[in-house]
């Protein structure tokens, strides 16, 4: 895509003298990943047990404390069966790549903003996960455990949007974008 018709938020961030070699958002929509095979079960077996809990604790006639006690347990099961993939599609709405002849940037506007911007020298491995229809997601680093709490992946291994790794998720051409990105230039030291 042209620079010229690249939005004001994303010019505003490029450095003097710097080429744009592509830009683009994200795929938009409700996504799934392979990872899902193994979240979603996990996530109707904690929603659908917090859901019971907190049905037979209700209908039971229990102390107010007990029918409490089961409701962050019901939204946190609601989150990870429904809210998870609208809540990524809503962050991925308000996000945008750009592959410039140094670096890759990620900008996210919105209630969180956010903004990444790591040079083409200093990038780690970068793989590409491609789609028969040539759309693909470039992730540049390894990816988190699933089940990883030690800080670095968080809700990223649940809702990529959020995935501490730098990426480009579902791009169209992903081939393509994937090969400018291996077209670094020189390490310098």
């Amino acid at each position: 895509m042209a620079s010229a018709m690249m939005p004001e938020q994303l010019r505003t961030r490029l450095l003097p003298n710097e080429k744009v070699i592509w830009w683009g958002p994200p795929v938009q929509g409700i996504r799934l990943t392979r990872r899902d095979g193994l979240l979603i079960p996990f996530s109707l077996l904690w929603g659908g047990f917090a859901i019971f809990w907190e049905t037979t604790v209700l209908r039971s006639g229990a102390p107010f404390p007990f029918a409490l006690f089961g409701v962050p347990f019901v939204l946190v099961g609601l989150f990870l069966i429904a809210g998870r993939f609208l809540f990524d599609s809503w962050l991925r709405q308000r996000t945008m790549y750009v592959l410039t002849d140094r670096r890759v940037l990620i900008t996210r506007s919105g209630p969180w903003p956010h903004f990444t911007a790591v040079n083409l020298d200093m990038l780690p491995e970068a793989s590409l996960e491609e789609e028969s229809n040539g759309r693909g997601t470039i992730r540049f680093g390894g990816p988190a455990s699933i089940f990883s709490f030690n800080g670095r992946a968080g809700f990223g291994s649940w809702t990529p949007a959020l995935d501490p790794v730098p990426q480009f998720i579902g791009v169209d051409d992903a081939q393509r974008v994937f090969a400018a990105t291996q077209d670094r230039p020189p390490r310098r030291f």
